[in-house]
């Protein structure tokens, strides 16, 4: 039962940090200043955090015995 959910919690979580990641670079802004790209992150890095934490605990639930 622990490791079902274990793995629920870490395949969440890492669903989680791939589509927030991915979200999180999608909403950067980039411009040119000086003959170089400047690129600018409005994202917001919390759920990443978040997910990853969840991942971590489905990773330990997993391990426990």
């Amino acid at each position: 039962m622990k490791k079902t959910i274990g793995s629920i919690l870490a395949g969440g979580g890492l669903l989680g940090v791939i589509y927030f990641s991915y979200q999180y670079f999608q909403n950067s802004e980039s411009f040119e200043a000086f003959g170089a790209d400047v690129a600018v992150s409005t994202g917001n890095y919390v759920p990443i955090i978040i997910s990853a934490a969840v991942m971590i605990v489905g990773v330990l639930v997993t391990r426990m015995k």
